[in-house]
């Protein structure tokens, strides 16, 4: 993002810019009159094709409309002394893309023998075709990000597990996922490797001991392979059960560790005591209780009380409409978060499942937009459509190396990959609670068409949506619609 421009400043600077009207430092005095650095660098940066017909930088103006250099009668160096080209020079006479290439080639070539590891080719190719050289320059130009990337060129083998053997850091895992994303490195489930390294640390919460190794055959031979089992690559909302499953059980182990209580000695009265002195997320304890019980670990027949059903937060259709209204027209929301608000406003869906979308589950034509969640297409009438409208003609993140033909709509910050759900969550608070707006169109819903119907179209299991219509009353509303 650019730096916010100043407020005008007559007393220093008394003349004004002759096409922003401000006034500011004065950079350059052209044929239409004096041009400040801000609106000077703009013209520098101003392509497209001049009443001439030249096509190209057109940083001046020519009836009152961009035009070229020759046209505007500029004298301005904008030719690239390496490659030719007419663009916007970064320095040495060079562009902003031979200076990227350069840059690219300084990093990733080893030093010793000044050749590129095959693994990285993929990516330097991609970096240096980069429609907007000046943000892969930034991005380069960290000094964390030079020296990992310097350090990584001298490297003999790039794999997973060489680079789980560098020290945990974002730049590491974006370099991962540029290197996934092009080809360099084969996929791999992300979320459960995650998992598996927080876990291995976790462990070493515990003392050396029997509750140490309940927990790590617990976490290997219960979460891992239940996650592993998962269809298709492990979801963020996966993960985070998993993890707040494993803490828990580190804080009930820790708890029976300091009463001095092993597992073949637990009681009722024990469990009754951990469920009733902290918070209902002590709950999530019955997935280790279940597991231990099966591997022999503990009586069969004590149980956590589960947390009643049904209790969550359910937004009112007076205020869900109210909250649609300010998706479909909140000018500060982007579109993609608009998009995702009307989809749990409208079709009930998961945020988590929101972000999954991808482009061939929408179809776009001058009539009509429908976007299949379920079974079937459902279509988007305007303006629910807009959002969808935009993206498809400005999809953005397609200027960088992290995004080469993604599939995704909701596309996120790390390559390849979509956006986090809880960083979409967030977002969406601005114009309501994501889980109690979605709940509460449910039920809105289940008044309106039958169960397996909409089972279909919103992508829920049957037994779901009968929950929820319970919820609402609807099903005996109809019954008593049937007998009248």
């Amino acid at each position: 993002m650019s730096r916010p421009r100043p407020p005008s400043d007559p007393e220093t600077w008394p003349i004004p810019c002759t096409r922003c009207r401000g006034h500011h430092e004065i950079a350059a005095h052209w044929p239409d009159g004096p041009v400040c650095r801000y609106c000077y660098q703009a013209a520098k940066r101003t392509t497209g094709t001049c009443a001439c017909g030249h096509t190209g930088v057109l940083p001046g103006r020519h009836d009152g409309r961009p035009a070229c250099r020759a046209c505007a009668g500029i004298a301005l160096n904008l030719d690239c002394r390496t490659c030719g080209a007419e663009a916007e020079l970064h320095s040495g006479g060079q562009c902003w893309a031979c200076v990227l290439a350069a840059t690219v080639d300084r990093l990733l070539n080893n030093p010793h023998n000044q050749q590129m590891h095959p693994s990285l080719a993929p990516v330097a190719t991609a970096l240096k075709a980069m429609t907007r050289p000046n943000s892969g320059l930034t991005w380069l130009n960290q000094p964390h990000v030079t020296a990992f990337l310097t350090d990584l060129a001298t490297t003999a083998t790039i794999t997973h597990e060489t680079l789980d053997a560098l020290p945990a850091t974002r730049t590491r895992d974006y370099v991962r996922a540029l290197l996934v994303a092009h080809g360099a490195l084969p996929p791999r489930d992300k979320n459960l490797a995650r998992f598996t390294a927080w876990s291995q640390d976790a462990i070493q919460c515990l003392p050396a001991g029997e509750h140490r190794e309940a927990l790590r055959r617990f976490v290997r031979w219960h979460q891992a392979r239940r996650m592993t089992t998962t269809d298709g690559e492990t979801t963020q909302g996966t993960f985070l059960t998993a993890k707040q499953t494993t803490t828990v059980a580190i804080d009930f182990l820790t708890w029976l560790t300091h009463r001095d209580t092993s597992l073949s000695r637990l009681t009722q009265a024990d469990l009754d005591a951990w469920q009733s002195g902290g918070p209902t997320t002590r709950e999530r304890a019955d997935r280790f209780l279940r597991w231990a019980t099966t591997t022999q670990l503990v009586d069969p027949r004590l149980r956590l009380h589960p947390h009643r059903r049904g209790t969550a937060t359910r937004l009112p259709h007076t205020d869900q409409t109210r909250a649609l209204a300010r998706a479909v027209d909140h000018e500060e929301l982007g579109p993609r978060d608009r998009l995702a608000a009307i989809l749990v406003l409208v079709l009930a869906q998961q945020v988590d499942d929101v972000v999954g979308l991808t482009w061939d589950q929408v179809t776009i034509d001058d009539e009509r937009v429908t976007i299949t969640v379920g079974a079937h297409p459902v279509e988007l009438p305007p303006p629910l459509d807009q959002p969808l409208r935009h993206l498809v003609t400005d999809p953005g993140h397609d200027r960088t190396a992290a995004h080469p033909n993604s599939p995704w709509i909701f596309r996120g910050n790390s390559p390849g990959q979509h956006l986090d759900a809880s960083h979409l969550r967030r977002r969406l608070k601005t114009v309501c609670a994501p889980r109690a707006a979605r709940l509460g169109t449910l039920e809105e819903l289940t008044k309106l068409s039958p169960i397996p119907v909409l089972a279909e179209i919103l992508g829920y299991h049957p037994s779901t949506i009968e929950r929820h219509a319970t919820n609402a009353a609807s099903t005996y509303a109809r019954y008593i619609a049937a007998r009248q």
